[in-house]
């Protein structure tokens, strides 16, 4: 697993977070080049074992709440998630130890990195996610602990905080959290989910900043190979290439807090149509009427020669697409998590269909031999090369 982030380690973990944010959690591109500017200003950021923190460690989760396709044109002032922190931590009276990841998808994948090195404190490898999701109670640290998404704190890119410091709920947290994003410009900074290191163990989808960061190297290697990427991301996540072809349409619009709409793909010899539709990520997938991806299981879209992520704010008529659909973590697919981030929760009257296998959560010990394979393949593919020049 990851010890630490550096300068060489923010691409991969772009594209790698950025395909496993399901089109949602902001632009990875724009989180990269912020993650960036703050390593250079302090250097590395250290990732801690989510098994090596203390039972009685203070933790809480930070991220970007607001819509994706706002991110790209309303920047951050660089500060959100730290200032997010101190005011709860001003409110609990108490320090935190370290960062959770609230969702690894996207920009909100760097957005703790960023948070915990502004804070001096670490960034544990745990998401509660696997993937990203539009609504902060659709998280595995709510799921099956006592932890509760309020009290939470917000700000945003002038010196405005707001305090949440109790809800009946966590969905009411959720309500009120989007209307302030809503009134301070459909984006803001956020930190809640307070939880002890013995509830961050139990509940979290572990490792998987190192997943992102290991999905993200097998993406640039197989792009250096000219292989085919699409299907090196499909098995990187023990997933299946579902549909390959061209936007042909695209309906977005930024409605209560979040990107929602859906875009329609054509095949290129179209006798097939793909159509998906989202809020914030994508959710739901149909080929030719028939459902063959939903949530919670991923569906992801990257180009179709490189195979870097394309999220919901960058959608474009004519771009072409390889969709993959990839088995969720284990922990998004109990019936308590399904209440919440299943198919009916999001409003399709459809049973839940879980795609077999699944990586997400899984120990980094895969990573490892997986990226010694790739290295050793490679290595034989260039002598091959100089073995037989042209």
């Amino acid at each position: 697993m990851l010890r630490q982030v550096t300068l060489e380690d923010i691409r991969p973990i772009a594209i790698g977070a950025g395909i496993l944010g399901t089109g949602g959690g902001g632009n990875p591109y724009l989180g990269g080049l912020h993650l960036a500017s703050v390593i250079r200003e302090k250097g590395p950021q250290a990732i801690i074992d989510p098994f090596d923190l203390a039972d009685d460690a203070l933790c809480c989760v930070v991220g970007s709440i607001g819509a994706p396709t706002v991110s790209i044109e309303k920047l951050p002032e660089g500060t959100e998630m730290m200032r997010a922190m101190r005011e709860l931590e001003a409110h609990i009276g108490r320090r935190f130890d370290a960062v959770a990841i609230a969702e690894i998808g996207g920009a909100n994948s760097m957005q703790p990195l960023i948070g915990g090195l502004q804070a001096g404190i670490p960034t544990v490898d745990s998401d509660s996610m696997g993937r990203a999701f539009p609504e902060i109670q659709m998280s595995s640290f709510l799921f099956d602990t006592s932890a509760k998404a309020a009290p939470l704190a917000m700000v945003d890119v002038a010196d405005n905080a707001a305090l949440i410091p109790a809800a009946v709920s966590d969905v009411w947290a959720e309500k009120m959290a989007r209307n302030i994003a809503v009134s301070m410009g459909a984006r803001a900074g956020l930190a809640g989910t307070i939880m002890t290191g013995a509830q961050v163990k139990a509940a979290g989808v572990h490792y998987t900043l190192s997943l992102a960061h290991h999905l993200g190297s097998r993406v640039i290697e197989a792009q250096e190979r000219k292989a085919d990427v699409p299907a090196v991301v499909a098995d990187a996540l023990d997933g299946e290439v579902i549909f390959c072809g061209k936007i042909t349409d695209v309906d977005r619009r930024v409605s209560k807090g979040f990107a929602r709409g859906g875009v329609r793909f054509e095949s290129y010899s179209g006798a097939d149509v793909l159509e998906i539709e989202f809020q914030n990520e994508f959710l739901i997938a149909y080929i030719n009427g028939e459902i063959v991806a939903t949530v919670p299981d991923l569906i992801c879209i990257v180009t179709e020669e490189e195979g870097e992520p394309v999220t919901t704010e960058v959608l474009r008529y004519g771009t072409r697409v390889a969709v993959i659909a990839a088995p969720a973590p284990a922990q998004l697919k109990s019936g308590v998590a399904l209440d919440v981030v299943g198919p009916r929760a999001f409003g399709y009257d459809v049973d839940f269909r879980p795609l077999p296998g699944g990586v997400i959560g899984r120990s980094p010990q895969r990573f490892t031999t997986e990226e010694k394979e790739d290295t050793q393949r490679s290595q034989r593919e260039l002598q091959g090369n100089h073995a037989n020049p042209l």
